[in-house]
C-alpha cells in the first residue's frame, strides 16, 4: 500500500513540475512575422511589405524560389483573412 501512494505522490510532483509543452506559432502569426506586419495591417501595408520582402529573395536577385514562394502564402493568407473579416 506504501508504493501505492509513494507512485501517486511522484506522479504528482512530476506533473507540477514538467515544462508545459511549447505552443506551436499559428500560420497567420508566422506570416505576419514574415511579412513584418502588425495585427492591425491593412491590404495595402500587407502588399507593400510582400513587394519589400519579395524584392530581396527574388531568384533574379540572388533569392530562392522557396522564400518567394513562402512570401506568397503569407501574403495570400493575411489578404484572406482580410477578406473574410
Amino acid at each position: 500500500m506504501k508504493w501505492v501512494v509513494a507512485a501517486a505522490i511522484i506522479a504528482l510532483v512530476w506533473l507540477l513540475l514538467r515544462k508545459p509543452a511549447a505552443r506551436k506559432p499559428s500560420a497567420v502569426a508566422t506570416a505576419r512575422r514574415l511579412l513584418g506586419v502588425t495585427q492591425d495591417a491593412d491590404a495595402a501595408t500587407i502588399r507593400a511589405a510582400h513587394r519589400r520582402l519579395v524584392a530581396d529573395v527574388h531568384p533574379d536577385r540572388g533569392g530562392s524560389a522557396e522564400a518567394t514562394r513562402r512570401a506568397n502564402a503569407a501574403r495570400d493568407l493575411l489578404l484572406e483573412r482580410l477578406r473574410a473579416e
